[in-house]
């Protein structure tokens, strides 16, 4: 499998592998170890062992089942009002299944933020819904609860089809669906993607399958074969709506749904809802329910800085912000994919551990930096868009483009590839001569303020330990006031 364990990440030689993405550099950035887990506290010995994932012999639902739940630390990071601006309702107020109401809950998730709470009931009431909601706020759970919810075991085909842009993102969605449902009594939930083995997704879907979380191309490529039966699937949600109706996949997506019942249910998800998406929305969907939070367009936790440089100086400019900064993840965004690779060549040769990834990589080799990255086994990432659509990854903290974006929706995508859940995050953007036009056109369409970086970046903007550390100071120094 792709997933295969790596050496650790502060390996004695730079072992460069043009293959897999993955280089090492001799030395890593000061500051604290990667954290994978980055709701505990800084840890100066590495990563935790993940904790114990065995289930005991039985659930008990007696007076109080939640004692039985292997919750996962407490989040104690602070949060902005993009995801504590709620009504105040709690998961339980929507009357789950208490086994989904357990997966919920280890997952972390202690209330249902603001897109959850407007979504969740209309999604379990049947309706179609048009979702608009800022990166990183819940989206993925604001369609996979209903629809795990709605999932009848006693049915033996496919019920639910969740639509993404990336092969990547296929795989994260997945990922938490399981991890969701685990405690339903066996939920199936299959993932496909362009790039992988056709005959094992054919044979994956000789026996039963109740979710499948595709990409558009090979799940078209299924559905005409005869072998993705979804004449009888409820429920279709795609995320990353923008993306899935732009010009690469629309007419695919269209394809889709002329095999789909006519009585089926369709979810969008967003962050951006250009005019296409309203087309689609006037022919396919009947009678939506809108959600818009995007009253700003930006992500409250994420400061915005630009450093203004030459081309040469680039790797300069970068070699000293991996210096000053206190890294946990970053993710460094190039504008193509060989300037992906000689730069993931340069920080190796800086001496900063570093992967890369695009979209020209084998499938496996895709997937294996994602699953390392995210395990925490490196500290930077270099990549192209490939990694803005919906990516997941709670402990990066850093996001620096160096190469500016052309448009203003892929810059709130990267961007908001930190500052996830409502948590802090740092966004530096490298920026050229060629650059300041960009800048100016993208804060006003954003309505957002992009400053010079200063010499010295306060942490308690980016570092949630350092945030939780004033936060607690600041908490035993109030009983002393008169």
């Amino acid at each position: 499998m792709a997933t295969a364990k790596m050496e650790s990440v502060s390996a004695v030689a730079m072992g460069i592998s043009k293959q897999n993405g993955q280089l090492r550099g001799l030395s890593s950035q000061s500051g604290p170890s990667v954290q994978s887990n980055p709701f505990a506290r800084v840890s100066t010995g590495g990563q935790k062992p993940a904790a114990d994932s065995q289930e005991g012999p039985g659930i008990r639902f007696g007076e109080d089942w939640k004692k039985s739940l292997q919750l996962p630390p407490k989040d104690n990071r602070m949060k902005t009002s993009d995801v504590t601006a709620t009504k105040g309702n709690e998961f339980e107020d929507y009357c789950l299944k208490r086994e989904l109401l357990m997966g919920i809950f280890e997952m972390g998730w202690e209330k249902p933020s603001p897109v959850q709470e407007e979504s969740i009931p209309i999604a379990l009431s049947g309706r179609d819904i048009l979702a608009r909601a800022k990166n990183g706020t819940g989206k993925s759970g604001a369609y996979l609860i209903p629809m795990l919810e709605r999932i009848d075991l006693k049915k033996d085909y496919i019920q639910a089809l969740v639509m993404v842009p990336t092969r990547e993102l296929a795989l994260q969605v997945s990922q938490i669906s399981i991890q969701l449902s685990k405690h339903l009594g066996g939920v199936k939930v299959m993932a496909t993607t362009g790039g992988t083995n056709l005959r094992d997704d054919i044979m994956r879907l000789d026996e039963i399958v109740h979710v499948v979380i595709a990409t558009p191309g090979r799940i078209l490529d299924l559905i005409k074969k005869g072998v993705a039966k979804v004449d009888k699937v409820q429920i279709m949600v795609m995320d990353e709506a923008d993306k899935l109706l732009s010009q690469d996949f629309v007419v695919l997506i269209e394809d889709i749904i002329s095999f789909l019942a006519k009585n089926r249910q369709i979810l969008l998800y967003s962050a951006t809802f250009p005019v296409t998406v309203q087309k689609f929305m006037a022919k396919y969907l009947k009678k939506p329910y809108e959600i818009n939070l995007m009253e700003e367009l930006t992500l409250k936790g994420i400061t915005q800085y630009y450093a203004y440089v030459t081309e040469r100086q680039k790797v300069h400019c970068l070699n000293t912000l991996f210096s000053r900064l206190q890294i946990n993840q970053s993710i460094i965004f190039c504008n193509s994919t060989q300037r992906v690779e000689l730069l993931a060549k340069k920080i190796t040769q800086l001496g900063y551990s570093c992967f890369y990834i695009h979209a020209k990589m084998m499938q496996e080799y895709r997937n294996r930096v994602f699953h390392d990255f995210r395990n925490g086994l490196c500290r930077n990432l270099v990549c192209t868009d490939l990694f803005t659509r919906g990516i997941d990854i709670q402990a990066v903290n850093v996001v620096i483009n160096f190469d500016f974006p052309k448009n203003a929706e892929t810059y709130l995508h990267r961007i908001g590839r930190s500052g996830r859940f409502g948590h802090l995050g740092l966004a530096i953007n490298l920026i050229t001569a060629e650059d300041r036009f960009n800048l100016k056109a993208i804060e006003d369409q954003l309505v957002t303020d992009i400053k010079p970086i200063p010499s010295s970046i306060d942490k308690s903007l980016y570092v949630a330990e350092f945030h939780s550390a004033n936060d607690e100071a600041e908490e035993q120094e109030t009983p002393e006031e008169p």
